[in-house]
């Protein structure tokens, strides 16, 4: 593959509903630019894009695969992105590194959730739709356009019209020059413009010059006046259009039949801004500063790593994407975000799973570097003389959380250094191990994900998982007060231990603390030195209370008079006489059992708000508030952590994916009585299986 300057590439991320036909768009453009001699089927399995074992086995993508093509002396990085939610962080690192996005609807299904998320993800970027699937006899065009409109954009217009006979695409009208023409199986020729379709095309022509009118003042002039544009004018403005997202054109056609590919192509190529009219909006960072470059090959190399492929008989892969100066093959690089010196393994152009070994990949271009041992997805590459950092990537947060355990014997640290790799590669995972329950937890996006994650670990690194529903963090305190005396007395001939502690337990306001000690001993009933035994006897009990064994917080302890022995008292003696003291203590002070709140905040269309406050309601949650953000609704709410383990999975389903949702740790509140018994059952259980393991 030939080296392509910035003016030259088109960095496009291709979007859409699950199975509207990502894949096999590519397949079709593959095929047309005659990259392949005949085109995959994602039901057999051998697509260029999905060459992972897990899109095989799924039928579907689930990762961002690259797909450049050479299109009239240009360069197209197609970027194919998985339909499914649960992959948005692949979405993510497509939609950073790409100047524009390609949207698929499918003829029949129309503006599907899918088509809905990708406009919102693809917000701040050129957008051109390709109505997918036109050879369906249910498809309808004209139905997708109204819908787009009413949904996205009026700025959304028809650059192609299909001429269907017997609900067949067999052609198309083109909708700037009003030319008509038939697909003849590898190429379409001139054809008489159906006299029935007369009237569609009048009208949607004149939306596409009313459309290209608003984005100058002179042309809106001439459009009102009458006078028609020149070529070079309507040309320009349609440019002008799509670059500030004024414009969205529509085409249309079959990708599995490869219809409607060449237009696309040509509009990609001849209305999508270049790599070098786009970059130059990216604000980089110099040694804490941050500066504004011009996107050239001359300027100071930056290169930003935003895809990492690790891969056990492959080996590690870092993707880039160029936005200033030129990588070569055997350049020495320096890693900005970790100050530290790279030795490049090989200089690659990825397509699919193929590498194209090249010499050089300029301003613009998107790359893969083999083997670099310290940079990782968001790290920047450049030099050490001129550090640049170029903005990071904004990936959601996991919010599903599973407790995951190695099922083979010893296979504990294989565990924690596969998860490094699987780490490397997708950073909506996040793996941790919780100080408290000391389990350790796996967060991601959705079941979607869990899914290939563990089907990958078997088949890929030869691990197999457990996953179990993670432990809560519950705490215990006090609501009443109580009285009580600790004794700790054996004294049987020799030295004996003795220790008498009389001490008063209530709540002591604070549940951010675990106890407050005060000593107000009068007379020296217990000498001062044995205080801080009874201090380190309470620091010992409240780490496992004596309900449920849940760390306590709260609580208050005064001692106020004991006993002591002459020769038999000790620091030992009066520690667990003030342990015994606590447990009698606690339990006769109305001891109750606390849960870990949760800050929610839901994202949902108008038409949801109902459904989501009545589930909320159902979790015994509360709603604090809900307040308009753009055409959805952001509700506010409180709930218990444990009524919200699975919401990332019921919260799509309610609204066919069309939610989203942030959590946080708020406070802790006491459980419901009929909650604490099965809290206390549970663990119970808990704590007889740990001691079996023992």
């Amino acid at each position: 593959m030939k080296v392509y300057s910035a003016n030259e590439i088109r960095n496009v991320a291709v979007l859409g509903h699950s199975g509207c036909g990502k894949t096999t768009l590519m397949e079709a453009a593959l095929h047309t630019t005659k990259v392949t001699s005949r085109m995959g089927r994602v039901e057999d399995g051998n697509t260029v894009s999905d060459y992972d074992a897990e899109e095989t086995r799924r039928g579907s993508s689930v990762s961002a695969s690259m797909i450049p093509i050479e299109w009239k002396d240009n360069k197209i990085n197609f970027m194919d992105t998985p339909g499914y939610f649960d992959f948005v962080g692949e979405v993510k690192e497509a939609l950073h590194v790409a100047d524009a996005a390609l949207i698929l609807a499918d003829g029949k299904s129309g503006v599907e959730v899918g088509t809905e998320l990708a406009w919102e993800a693809a917000a701040d970027k050129p957008k051109i739709i390709f109505v997918n699937g036109m050879d369906d006899e249910h498809a309808d065009f004209a139905k997708v356009i109204v819908d787009m409109k009413s949904k996205f954009s009026m700025g959304v217009s028809a650059l192609m019209l299909p001429i269907l006979e017997n609900g067949k695409m067999v052609g198309f009208i083109d909708n700037i020059t009003g030319k008509a023409y038939r697909h003849n199986g590898t190429s379409s020729e001139p054809c008489d413009r159906p006299a029935e379709m007369d009237t569609m095309y009048t009208a949607h022509h004149e939306t596409l010059l009313e459309a290209v009118a608003e984005t100058d003042e002179a042309l809106m002039e001439k459009f009102f006046g009458g006078e028609p544009f020149t070529h070079e004018e309507f040309v320009n403005g349609l440019r002008a259009g799509i670059a500030s997202g004024g414009i969205t054109p529509v085409l249309c056609g079959t990708a599995v039949k490869s219809i409607g590919i060449k237009n696309l192509l040509h509009t990609i190529v001849d209305y999508l801004p270049s790599t070098s009219d786009l970059c130059e909006k990216v604000t980089l960072t110099k040694r804490g500063a941050e500066t504004t470059l011009h996107c050239d090959d001359t300027n100071p190399l930056c290169a930003f790593v935003f895809k990492t492929i690790s891969d056990p008989f492959v080996g590690r892969l870092s993707l880039f994407r160029v936005y200033s100066g030129v990588v070569k093959k055997g350049a020495a690089l320096f890693n900005s975000n970790q100050e530290q010196s790279e030795k490049m393994g090989g200089l690659f152009i990825m397509r699919g799973k193929e590498q194209i070994e090249v010499s050089e990949v300029r301003t613009g271009d998107i790359g893969a570097i083999a083997k670099l041992s310290a940079t990782n997805t968001q790290d920047t590459l450049a030099t050490e003389d001129v550090p640049l950092i170029a903005p990071p990537i904004i990936f959601p947060e996991p919010l599903m959380a599973m407790a995951v355990t190695a099922k083979g014997k010893g296979d504990e640290d294989k565990l924690v250094s596969t998860f490094a790799k699987v780490l490397a590669e997708d950073k909506t995972i996040k793996f941790e191990i919780n100080k408290e329950t000391k389990q350790t937890l796996l967060y991601t996006i959705g079941d979607g994900q869990i899914d290939v994650l563990i089907n990958r670990l078997k088949n890929r690194y030869k691990l197999e998982v457990n996953l179990d529903t993670p432990l809560l963090p519950y705490r215990e305190t006090i609501k009443g007060k109580s009285d009580v005396k600790g004794k700790f007395v054996k004294q049987s001939g020799g030295g004996g231990q003795y220790g008498i502690v009389d001490m008063r337990f209530e709540p002591s306001g604070d549940i951010e603390k675990p106890y407050v000690f005060e000593e107000v001993v009068v007379g020296g009933s217990v000498p001062k030195q044995y205080f801080p035994a009874v201090d380190k006897g309470l620091f010992e009990s409240v780490k496992a209370g004596p309900v449920a064994a849940y760390p306590v917080v709260g609580v208050k302890a005064v001692l106020y008079d004991g006993k002591y022995h002459a020769v038999d008292s000790s620091e030992l003696a009066f520690k667990m006489a003030a342990k015994i003291a606590f447990k009698d203590g606690f339990m006769q002070a109305k001891p109750t059992i606390l849960e870990p709140i949760m800050k929610v905040t839901v994202l949902v269309p108008d038409d949801y708000t109902g459904d989501i406050m009545g589930d909320m309601n159902k979790r015994r949650g509360r709603i604090l508030g809900m307040e308009s953000s753009g055409k959805k609704q952001m509700i506010s709410a409180e709930a218990p952590h444990a009524e919200m383990l699975k919401y990332a999975i019921d919260l799509r389903s309610m609204t066919q994916g069309r939610g989203s949702f942030t959590m946080t740790f708020e406070r802790y509140d006491e459980a419901p009585s009929d909650i604490q018994t099965k809290v206390i059952a549970a663990r119970k259980l808990e704590l007889e299986a740990l001691k079996d393991k023992e």
